[in-house]
């Protein structure tokens, strides 16, 4: 694999198809399973990958929240896409802004691995003849977790637990979690994405997967999905990316977006959501329309009928919680969705229904709250 340094300046024309991504080893590891999808996709192209820390990277004392923006996941990797040094990106959805530089768009989402949050007892805890939940956790359990989303759902729902910050890769979390200094915190369990967890090889370290049904957690928007960023100008990268995408995780992952950029949302504003396309048997059949079994990057329907046990209604679960867990609000919507502008639709609609039942305050709550704390540090 690349080191960091940029690759020399060329068109995308080129044999050599370069693929940017973050320095992280889970970084890598996406980036590979995206060289591997092209690879087998388009077996002539020469592929490499160059991994560059960008500023999440560096930085891993800083709590994320008080970053106040995604892009120092993304924008210098962007320059280099900008720059012609790479045809594409790599990224994980949910570290990408809902708004992207002028000419740069996504221009495939890989299939899904599983969205879900992931609940990781310190080893000795796990290794316990009765390993405890969340919910039987001993009063004043310190619970690992960068997220505020994740942090505030887990005050509303386990208020007998506590909350401290932790950052750095997943073997470093990990590391911290199963410590026994006594000049570290004591995590006695980390919330982490069980994506990345299973990308790793990791899967053996998850206690439990969170969900709605399953310990009232939502995930983030986007959890668990590769997008692959190029130029909008860049046909070449394009059309080699129309084999690698995967359209249903596309529409989901967008009607999750859309609900995101109406409220104004980031990574520091803690809404939850968990979309799932429910199975034929159980969906509603619209009477004189009959669903392609193919859509194309757009979102058209081409091809001929769909496979009897697809089903194109999607059900849409989203929440925003107060910091302190006091206050929520909460919607579940099922809509047919068939073309990405329905996406796009659907999660405008939902956001509008989480404001109808108090999201607006909640969220103005919290930007006030972060305007303060920002004075306070500008004056220190």
């Amino acid at each position: 694999m690349a080191t960091s340094t940029a690759p020399a300046a060329a068109p995308s024309t080129q044999a050599v198809v370069n693929i940017g991504t973050r320095r992280s080893l889970l970084a890598r590891v996406q980036a590979d399973l995206v060289k591997a999808a092209l690879e087998e996709a388009w077996p002539e192209r020469k592929y490499e990958i160059h991994a560059m820390a960008t500023m999440g990277d560096k930085n891993q004392v800083t709590p994320l929240h008080d970053f106040g923006a995604k892009s120092l996941w993304t924008h210098e990797l962007e320059a280099w896409l900008v720059e012609r040094k790479l045809d594409l990106i790599v990224h994980c959805l949910k570290d990408m802004p809902t708004q992207l530089p002028p000419n740069l768009s996504i221009a495939a989402i890989l299939p899904r691995e599983d969205p879900r949050d992931a609940f990781v007892l310190k080893a000795s805890l796990a290794a316990s003849p009765n390993p405890p939940t969340l919910a039987t956790l001993p009063p004043d359990s310190v619970i690992g977790t960068s997220s505020v989303r994740r942090s505030a759902q887990l005050k509303r729902l386990y208020p007998h637990l506590k909350f401290a910050d932790v950052r750095g890769n997943v073997g470093t979390r990990l590391a911290k979690l199963d410590s026994t200094d006594p000049n570290e915190t004591q995590y006695s369990a980390l919330i982490l994405a069980a994506a990345g967890l299973k990308r790793l090889g990791l899967g053996g370290r998850i206690t439990a997967l969170l969900s709605k049904k399953e310990g009232g957690m939502l995930h983030a928007v986007g959890q668990g999905a590769l997008a692959i960023e190029t130029r909008d100008d860049d046909a070449n990268t394009k059309a080699l990316l129309s084999r690698v995408g995967c359209e249903r995780t596309a529409r989901a992952t967008l009607a999750e977006r859309s609900l995101m950029r109406t409220l104004e949302g980031g990574c520091s504003v803690p809404i939850g959501v968990e979309t799932e396309w429910a199975p034929a048997a159980a969906a509603t059949s619209t009477v004189g329309v009959q669903p392609a079994a193919e859509y194309d990057q757009a979102g058209n329907p081409v091809g001929g009928a769909a496979a009897p046990q697809e089903s194109n209604q999607l059900t849409m679960r989203a929440v925003v919680v107060s910091l302190d867990g006091k206050d929520a609000a909460e919607v579940e919507l099922t809509r047919t969705i068939v073309t990405r502008e329905q996406a796009d639709e659907f999660g405008r609609e939902v956001a509008a229904k989480l404001i109808e039942r108090g999201a607006a305050k909640i969220l103005e709550a919290i930007n006030l709250n972060r305007d303060i704390v920002e004075k306070q540090a500008g004056g220190a």
